[in-house]
């Protein structure tokens, strides 16, 4: 990035306003890929605890801490500097969520029972369109309410999951 911040001033000072904004556009498109990248690390995330959550039929503090954050995170890097738009629209997650549970499947499989399924065994056993239904609901939520009501909010989803409400209730 830092040879093009150089180009870009070599252009400015040299009048050559066209290379200028070619290599603005140049640098926003470098910026929107480094954001969807981290907005798909925390997806992914997300989808490791909700397939190790449907396989083990359980939820744990640390799957409800790391499924809060994902979606946290997402919901902050997803919304645009100018607080109105986002990088990824509500109706867009499809083929995001879908490219991100194939991801999610190896990390996962060494944890779900404590790495009795290889990834191939793992992905035989995932229910795709449940955990993509979840996954939806969820992100939804990061459009629906305010950064500060987001936790609860999801606190409340995560109790409608397999093993929520014994979670809730501190139930092992």
């Amino acid at each position: 990035m830092t040879e093009e911040l150089i180009d870009l001033r070599t252009s400015i000072l040299e009048r050559r306003y066209a290379d200028a904004l070619a290599i603005v556009d140049e640098l926003e498109g470098m910026s929107k890929q480094a954001i969807l990248r981290n907005i798909e690390s925390f997806l992914v995330r997300m989808l490791v605890h909700l397939i190790k959550n449907q396989i083990e039929q359980r939820l744990t503090n640390s799957w409800v801490a790391s499924i809060s954050d994902s979606l946290r995170q997402i919901q902050k890097l997803n919304l645009k500097e100018n607080k109105k738009s986002y990088y990824i629209k509500q109706d867009e997650w499809e083929s995001f969520v879908e490219e991100a549970i194939e991801a999610a499947i190896r990390p996962a499989s060494v944890d779900v029972l404590d790495g009795v399924y290889n990834s191939f065994q793992l992905s035989e056993l995932v229910d795709r369109t449940e955990i993509i239904t979840n996954a939806h609901r969820f992100l939804d939520l990061t459009y629906e309410h305010s950064a500060k009501m987001l936790p609860a909010i999801i606190d409340e989803n995560l109790v409608q999951l397999p093993g929520g409400e014994d979670w809730k209730m501190g139930r092992r």
